[in-house]
């Protein structure tokens, strides 16, 4: 696997993010189009509210899926800071910002923290930051 750095830690799953939502927007304009040339009919209606419910749940899996990858980062990172220091991480640090620190290395972990908690870094700032990249392949 390609090692991972701030220039390419972003994971793109092309059918996903572009295919799939392309073809629920198209669907979406091609049933407004419809519903408003056509006047309001009932396959028109219906062609409508199943592009908005494809459209509501492509946002919302993707929401859901990402809340819950942040709830572990959150606790995976917190029990990593509390083993290699003792204490829990202080609670001023957003989901954000967590979120970007999982990828310092142990060594620099620490100081990063308290850094981003006195200068309040973003999360791009935190990852720019960072000297040895620990990788984390499985967030999508």
């Amino acid at each position: 696997m390609k090692q991972q750095s701030f220039e390419n830690h972003s994971r793109y799953v092309p059918g996903f993010h572009v295919v799939t939502s392309l073809l629920i927007i198209s669907a979406l304009l091609i049933s407004i189009i419809l519903l408003v040339h056509d006047g309001i009919h009932h396959t028109t209606v219906f062609y409508f509210l199943v592009s908005l419910s494809l459209a509501l749940l492509f946002y919302y899996v993707r929401s859901f899926a990402n809340g819950n990858q942040d709830r572990i980062i959150r606790a995976e990172e917190n029990f990593r800071f509390f083993r290699l220091t003792g204490k829990t991480l202080d609670n001023q640090l957003t989901v954000k910002q967590l979120v970007a620190l999982r990828f310092a290395d142990d060594a620099e972990l620490e100081d990063l923290v308290n850094l981003t908690i006195q200068q309040n870094f973003t999360p791009g700032q935190i990852k720019q930051k960072i000297k040895i990249w620990r990788p984390d392949h499985a967030r999508i």
